[in-house]
Formats: structure tokens, sequence, C-alpha cells
């Protein structure tokens, strides 16, 4: 294995700089005299993992990924994940920077990328107007595994909402009011978005200026968003969101989109792709209750109007089998290839099918055990009947150190969803430090 260039180097200042420092604020105990805010903060994490996947061998996506190779059992993955952030601040303005880099070493062998995740320069003009203009993460929705009115974001894995996500280049405006009566809070933020060969390419089609907005409503204890976006990069979609607090431990949430005349891709099980185009809806409903026991459950329903039937995918899954049996028949590998090309191009997504439940459970410090929080997740696809069910297990000792184990179950029948994942489960532990 030969690291680049740059992973040594990262790997050299997270060894001499972070460690050391971190081994001296443990030997010694100092009082630091008061002093002035400083105008910038450098600060980041750093996440190592180590992932073991059990191969299911009589998977159709199985057949796809490892067609031309001779696995055992199972297959594992080792990845260090280092995030740096830094904001400087001067009167009204701020400059605020997040970088990501991913170092893994897999089947595939060893790759390292790093990418600008934010790098955004704000002015406050005022106490109410703010202007902003770079690369920024826009969180629009209310959803939690789910956000289907969030039209200027990457979209989310349901398994890991909050992971951070890489922003879009854009120009943005925010202005917010406060009133009297029964809208207590307005604000409009207005989002201009180019699509171009070398910037925000993967948003959209390209040479084309994209306009966004949301319109920001807080009426009777309620938050009100509505959302639009407009342009030739994509689809024209109309949004709309809500949350509210009924008490200090129940909120109830929810979401929908329109997109206007949406064009749908799919494959038959001849390999012959398919357009279909019309409206589309999604929409989201949840909720988030947090008992005297300090459980906290969550619960969400998705319908995705941009997602495949189960006879889409079954035709999907079918032609990706024809292409196996062909390799074992002939050794030509065409029709593999030319799954392999449609799956990344409209298939990537995490639950790209119709229904969804989505049902979390956290239980804070139970049985009294200090900095423990043990958690489970369940998506399950209501079309197909199969579904995921993750338990977590989260320790903190200290204020700026996670140690977690995650396992993943995969279930479901012939060419369900998560039936035909590669995996029958996954395990992995994973080591973060902030600093």
């Amino acid at each position: 294995m030969v690291m680049s260039k740059q992973a040594v180097i990262i790997l050299l200042y997270v060894l001499t700089y972070l460690l050391p420092l971190n081994a001296l604020a443990n030997e010694y105990d100092f009082e630091i005299p008061d002093i002035e805010d400083k105008p910038y903060h450098i600060g980041g994490n750093i996440e190592a993992v180590y992932t073991i996947y059990s191969l299911n061998k009589n998977s159709a996506l199985y057949s796809q990924k490892f067609y031309n190779r001779k696995e055992g059992s199972s297959v594992d993955s080792y990845g260090i994940t280092l995030q740096l952030e830094g904001d400087y601040k001067k009167d009204s303005a701020r400059l605020y920077i997040k970088t990501n880099t991913d170092m893994t070493q897999n089947y595939l062998g060893w790759d390292d990328e790093t990418t600008l995740y934010e790098g955004v320069v704000s002015f406050e003009a005022t106490p109410s107007f703010t202007i902003e203009a770079g690369k920024k993460v826009i969180k629009w929705g209310k959803g939690y595994a789910w956000n289907p009115a969030a039209f200027t974001s990457r979209p989310k894995d349901p398994d890991d909402p909050e992971a951070s996500l890489e922003g879009y280049s854009i120009v943005s405006l925010d202005y917010i009011k406060s009133l009297s009566g029964p809208i207590k809070t307005i604000a409009f933020t207005p989002v201009i978005i180019p699509v171009y060969n070398d910037l925000n390419s993967s948003f959209g089609e390209t040479n084309h200026l994209n306009f966004a907005g949301k319109l920001y409503f807080l009426t009777y204890d309620t938050d009100i968003d509505i959302m639009f976006l407009a342009g030739e990069s994509i689809d024209d979609r109309f949004g709309v969101d809500f949350s509210r607090n009924f008490t200090t431990n129940f909120e109830l949430h929810g979401e929908a989109a329109f997109i206007n005349n949406f064009e749908k891709k799919y494959i038959d099980s001849n390999g012959i792709l398919h357009t279909r185009q019309s409206g589309a809806i999604s929409y989201l409903l949840g909720i988030r209750y947090l008992n005297r026991y300090d459980t906290t459950f969550i619960f969400e329903y998705y319908k995705n109007g941009t997602g495949f039937s189960e006879e889409e995918i079954s035709g999907y899954y079918n032609y990706i089998q024809k292409g196996y049996n062909t390799y074992q028949t002939t050794g030509a590998e065409n029709d593999l290839k030319k799954s392999l090309g449609y799956t990344k191009a409209y298939y990537s997504d995490k639950n790209f099918m119709e229904q969804y439940l989505y049902l979390k459970i956290t239980q804070k410090e139970p049985f009294n055990i200090l900095y423990f929080t043990p958690s489970i997740n369940i998506i399950f696809n209501a079309e197909d009947k199969s579904y995921s069910l993750t338990p977590e297990l989260l320790y903190e000792p200290i204020s700026n150190l996670d140690l977690k184990f995650k396992f993943s179950l995969f279930h479901g029948d012939f060419h369900s969803e998560f039936g035909e994942k590669p995996y029958d489960y996954k395990a992995a532990c994973f080591v973060k430090y902030y600093f």
C-alpha cells in the first residue's frame, strides 16, 4: 500500500501536533488567565473506522459488483477521515472553511481524496440582512432521515442522517424581521445556484443559472417554510414544511415537494432505457418524542414520488442477472458493465423506491452507565417489505472522544431492495477525536 504525499502530510500533522498536545493537556493542569476572544477559530475531527461486510452471494448486486473476483465469505475496509474547519471574523464579515479528507483501503486498493465541503464569505449589513457567497451547505426541510424539500443540498444518508455533507457554490441573501401579531417572525432567503463544467456540475445540466428561495414564518408556535427551485439545470419544483412542539417533549414535523414534469428513467429486463415524464409529489410526516426515562423516539413515513415501483426495480435486477448469466456462459462483460453504468446514473440513491417507514430509538445512559448511549434504527420498505436493522453503541469517555460500534442487518425477499444488497450485514467500529 502506497500512501499519497497528501495523506502522509495529514497523518504527520495529526501525530506530531494534535496527539502531543492532548498528552500534555492530560499531564499538566494549567490555569489560563482571561484573554480577549480571538477573531479566528480552527478545529476539526479525525475518525478511524474498520468495517467488515458479510457477502450476499445470491444477490444481483453482488453479481454485478464482484463478477470477475473470487472473494471469500466477507470483505473488509479501513478508513480515516479528517475534517478541518475554521472561521475568521472581522467587523461584520466572516469567512468559514471546512475540508474533508477520506483515506480508504478496501478490496479495490488504496484511495484518498480531499474535498472542500464549505468555503463561504458572509457579510452582515444589518442585524436583519446578511449576504453570503461561496460553497455552503443549505439545510432546508424538517425531516430527520429524508428531506424531499431540500432542493439546494445533497441528499442525506438515512443510515447516518447527521453526517457532514458537501455544499454547493451559491450566492444568497437572508432577510429576517420580527413582527407583532399572529406572525411573530418572517424571513426570506433567495439563492442563486450557477451550474457549469467546473462549478456545481453534479447539480444538473451545465451552463445554466438556477434560482431558489425559502420564505419562513413563525406563527402560532409553528415553524413554516415555503420553498421553490427554478432553472434549466433540473426540473422546477415547489415545497413546503412545518414543525411544531405541542409540548416540550413532543414534536410533529412534515414536508412536501412537487416536481413539475419530472423525468424518470429506468431499464427493463432487456436493458432498454425507458423515460416517463409526469408531475411527482413526495412528502414526509414524522414525530419526535422524549419520555421521562430519557428515551427518544423518532418516527417518519416517507412517500418518494420520484422512486421506482416494484415492477420497475424487478426489471433492473433481472437485467443484471441476465448479464451475469451471459458472463458465466460466454465470458462477455458488456451487459454487466452496461448495467453498472445504469446503476451509477439512475439507481445510486440510498432509498430509491416509493414508500418507507423509519424508526429510531435512543436511550441515554441506561442503567446509570455514564456517557453511554445505545440506539437502534429500522428502515422499512413498505412496498416490498424488506428492511435494514441497525443497532448502535456510543460511548463518550471524555468530551472530545467518541467510541462507536454499529451493526447493520439487511433482510428481504428475492428482488427486494434490502434483499438484493451485496451484503447480508456489515459491522463497523469507529474512533472519533475532536480538536
